[in-house]
Formats: structure tokens, sequence, C-alpha cells
């Protein structure tokens, strides 16, 4: 269906044929397996980015691979005038991992951005019991939540939100992990807060201790919703099913997309008992393809295998051996993460060269910043995959280096 032809063939199609907002492919990948990944010429790489936090198994995971087929070849679709079997038994067990209190309740969707636009949405009916309309918004310096319109009104980063102004109004933008600042923002006039525990795209950049309790305090106290987004912190990548768990306390919404499908396009928007589950009533919201029964039965064959063959664990044990290893590197100044979400900084602003240089030498990495990298490998990344690149690395940067 697809014809051959070598990477550069490929890329030379993909330019008369694609919008270019993605700018120039790295590659032309064709194939994967486990950790993993084959491009059009032949080449070979270790993929430490999972394709953004998203494939939680690995590449052709056999057992979520079956469980899609089967699905497909039984019901595919169904649009949201009717259910299934399989959105059902997801919404119930996302609503146990999360320890969800009775009266909570799922929304599926087919991203994390519109999971995040839900969420907003969910924001704006919410009136601290007063009865009067709250439109502020507080989120956070460094914050990505996505790029649809309301998703990015909360994002912060000027580039990306510039060419789209107007955009939704009532967002402000506080400093990052300044619990004062956050005091000062948080009155009865504010809606929500939404906080990501670890910032993905701004490096990997952890709330600091407290913070979260902090947030839910005095959210609690004016009757504003804290809103977590965990669409890449989730599903174990931290090691954990959120990675707000240690935090010990208990969020108004939180929202979940990329590993939860292993691969297969899924959001979901997961609301805390009964008041913050009612704010959205019936024709306020709706997807056409959103809780699919292909999606859903990827996302519980995905937790599954997460659960049965000890995959947090997994993620904790990697993630720490690799983090350990990254911070013993000459050249790295910081390392930041947790489970498999990691982020180190460099010694100059290679970033990008060490990104190309990685892909000579048969790795996939990323470059949030000028002088970061960020990991989010798959799940089941092993001990001995992660010492590759170890050993790999300082090569890498030097390559990096000699290039500029």
């Amino acid at each position: 269906m697809t014809g051959s032809g070598s990477g550069s063939e490929w890329l030379a199609r993909y330019s008369s044929s694609l919008m270019g907002v993605f700018g120039t492919p790295q590659r032309v990948l064709v194939r994967g397996a486990g950790c993993l990944v084959w491009d059009a010429d032949g080449k070979e790489y270790l993929d430490l980015l999972g394709g953004i936090a998203v494939n939680a198994l690995g590449h052709a995971n056999p057992f979520v691979t079956s469980v899609i087929s089967s699905q497909l070849a039984t019901l595919g679709h169904v649009s949201n005038f009717f259910t299934s079997p399989t959105q059902i038994a997801l919404a119930e067990k996302l609503l146990a991992l999360t320890e969800a209190p009775a009266g909570s309740k799922v929304f599926f969707t087919n991203s994390g951005t519109e999971a995040n636009e839900a969420a907003f949405k969910l924001a704006r009916r919410n009136t601290g019991g007063s009865g009067a309309k709250r439109t502020k918004i507080i989120a956070l310096e460094g914050a990505f939540h996505g790029r649809t319109m309301g998703a990015l009104a909360l994002t912060a980063k000027e580039a990306y939100r510039e060419p789209f102004e107007p955009l939704p109004a009532g967002v402000v933008h506080i400093p990052f992990g300044d619990v004062e600042a956050l005091k000062d923002a948080v009155d009865e006039t504010v809606a929500a807060v939404f906080l990501e525990p670890i910032q993905g795209e701004a490096g990997v950049r952890p709330l600091p201790p407290g913070y979260l309790r902090a947030a839910r305090e005095l959210t609690a106290r004016v009757g504003a919703l804290l809103i977590l987004d965990e669409v890449q912190t989730g599903i174990g990548r931290t090691g954990k099913w959120l990675a707000s768990e240690d935090a010990g306390i208990m969020p108004d919404a939180v929202t979940l997309a990329k590993g939860l499908g292993g691969g297969f396009p899924i959001g979901a928007l997961i609301t805390y008992g009964p008041e913050t589950s009612s704010l959205l009533a019936a024709g306020q919201h709706g997807t056409t393809f959103g809780g699919n029964p292909v999606a859903t039965a990827a996302a519980l064959a995905t937790l599954h295998a997460i659960e049965s063959q000890h995959v947090l664990a997994n993620a904790a044990a990697v993630g720490g051996h690799l983090r350990a290893g990254l911070s013993r590197l000459p050249g790295v100044t910081e390392v930041r993460g947790e489970g498999l979400l990691i982020g180190f900084d460099l010694d100059a602003d290679v970033a990008p060269a060490v990104v190309q240089a990685g892909l000579d030498a048969g790795f996939i990495v990323n470059s949030p910043g000028p002088r970061t990298i960020r990991l989010a490998p798959p799940l089941v990344l092993t001990t001995a995959q992660a010492d590759t690149f170890l050993a790999a690395f300082p090569a890498i940067l030097q390559a990096a280096k000699d290039a500029q």
C-alpha cells in the first residue's frame, strides 16, 4: 500500500505532501520491536524517547497487538450514542488505579491536549459553590498543556502562543515552584489551578516537595479546582501510576494520555467525587472517537501488562540506574526526574547537536532546551540497554561539541 524507498526518497515525498509544522523528520522509521526501531535504510536505534513517553511497553508488544486486532475484528467504532464493555471496564479500572472516591467519573478523549480541553471546560463550570461565574485559571511558567486553543492558553511558551492570540482569556501564569506566588494568586476569583507534577517540555522539572500539598490546601480553601496534568507523567512513567501519588493529596481532576494506550491514541479526564463530576452536564462536551472500543481495549491491555509484568518496578529500578550513571558522566551538570522520565543538563549549549550525534550512534533522544536532553524510553527498558547509552554518551557529547 505504501511502496518502498530509501529514507531520502521518503523525506522528499514527505516535504511535498505534508504540512511543515514539525519541520523535517529526523528519520523515516519503518519497524519496531521492544525498545528498538529501524529506519527505511535498515539502521537500528535504541529508542530512548518512546514516541515522547507514549510507547510504555515498547514497540509491537505482542499482547497489546493481539488485543487490538481481536477487538477491531469484533467491533471498531460505535459513536457516543452507544457504549461498549471495553469503555466501561477501562473507566472502572482507571478509577480503581487512581483510588478515586465514590461518585468519581471518567471522560475519554483521543489525546492529552483534548483531555486538557475537557478539563479547561470543567474549570469554566466551577463557581466555588457561590453561583458566581469564575473565569480566572492559574498555570505555571514553563507549563505545557497542549496546542489546541484552550490547552494553548494554559501553555506558557510565548513562541507557541503568540501566532494564535487572542487565546481564551483568564489564564495567569505564575513563577514555577514558588509557594508564595501561589498564595498570592489563589483567591475566590480563581476557578482552577492547573499543574504538571513534573514539567516535561520545560526540561523535566519536578515541582518542589510540598508544593502540591500547598496547592491542594489553597484551592480547597477558596473553592477552586486543583487539576493535575499527568498526560506525560502518568501510567507508570515515574514508577507509579501517578507521579502525584507521593504528595498524599486528592486532586479534583487528573488528565491522562500518552502511555495509556501503549501506542494507540487515547486520553482521559478523571474527575474526583460527585460534586466535580457533575460540573459538565449532558450535551456540554463530547467527542466522536473518544472511548472507542479499540482504543479502550488497547488501554486495558496496556494496564494489564504493566501490572502483570512488574513494569512499575522496572521503571523505578532502571530509571534510578540510568540517572545515577548519567550523574557520573563528564559534561553532565545536573540530572532530574523520576522513574523513566529523565532530564539532564550539559555543560554547553549543544543539546540539538547531541540529538543528531545520538542518531548517528544509534540512539533516539530529545532536546527540550539548548543544553537539556530528555529521556522517556519504554518502561520495559533493560539495565543492559541503559548501559549501552551510558557507555556511548561521552563520545556522542564530544561529537556534538566538535560539530558546533
